[in-house]
């Protein structure tokens, strides 16, 4: 009776660390011994913030007292005539894009062309406000420089995979995740991909182990406009999606079935 009680107990103290390596391998903040992040890595972290790129687009507004001096700088949409009663629509005009053209530029009223990529919303609106500067007697107007198109892509194993976008250009790779559902429980946590556009229009892949908590010194810790994050499977889905549906229960069916068996003859047979 005392070697059945011994066996019955290996098992669940087998079936408690197997437990324990589940849990291990999809908790994220696993690696918690403290590094020491150099100043520059601090800074970034501390002060992050999305610089221009090739192919963006930009809303640019100049607002002053003075409307009419700045309604020149404003590129509004052309107001549409109504086709049944051609009169003009009344309703407020909308402000058109900028393009970030192939070389970096956009083309600004009445300066023409401006060199933007690489820069972030904050310098670019220094450096429209400098231009400006002369060209208004009472205040420097007032410029917001925002993006439209700031989006990141997420695949793999995640719940909802997708293309989400963010009113804010300072988003997470948590934040990320998060608005894709979390990863799913088969996602490889340690090995997360970000594919990204660089400023001068080449691209890199950068690596993410999301059990390190020194992520946030990560280069793709912040996600930038365009991102594509993917999730690979771990072994165990790699190696079920070899399998349809029907083999899978069969395959997992099998499994149970010959570990109950042989717990039931190693039981019998040290009684």
């Amino acid at each position: 009776m005392k070697n059945k009680n011994s066996s019955v107990l290996l098992f669940f103290i087998v079936l408690f660390f197997a437990s324990c390596a589940e849990v291990k391998n999809i908790s994220y903040f696993q690696k918690l011994e403290p590094t020491a992040a150099s100043a520059k890595q601090r800074n970034v972290y501390a002060n992050y913030e999305a610089r221009i790129k090739i192919n963006d687009f930009l809303t640019i507004t100049v607002v002053s007292s003075e409307p009419e001096a700045s309604k020149m700088y404003n590129l509004v949409m052309p107001q549409v005539a109504n086709a049944s009663t051609m009169t003009n629509l009344q309703s407020e005009p909308s402000l058109q894009n900028y393009l970030v053209d192939i070389e970096g530029n956009i083309n600004f009223p009445v300066f023409g062309k401006m060199h933007v990529a690489g820069l972030t919303r904050n310098e670019v609106t220094t450096m429209i406000q400098n231009k400006l500067s002369t060209a208004f007697t009472k205040e420097i107007p007032i410029v917001t420089v925002r993006f439209t198109n700031y989006a990141v892509n997420i695949l793999g194993e995640v719940q909802r995979p997708g293309k989400f976008e963010t009113n804010s250009d300072r988003m997470t790779i948590f934040e990320g995740l998060a608005m894709a559902g979390d990863l799913t429980i088969y996602g490889k946590r340690e090995n997360v991909k970000v594919l990204r556009d660089k400023v001068d229009g080449t691209r890199e892949y950068i690596t993410v182990n999301l059990n390190d908590k020194n992520i946030i010194y990560s280069p793709a810790y912040y996600l930038e406009q365009n991102d594509v994050v993917y999730v690979e499977p771990n072994k165990s889905m790699s190696r079920s999606s070899k399998y349809g549906a029907a083999e899978q229960f069969g395959i997992s069916s099998l499994s149970i079935l010959l570990t109950l068996t042989s717990l039931i003859y190693t039981v019998v047979r040290v009684q």
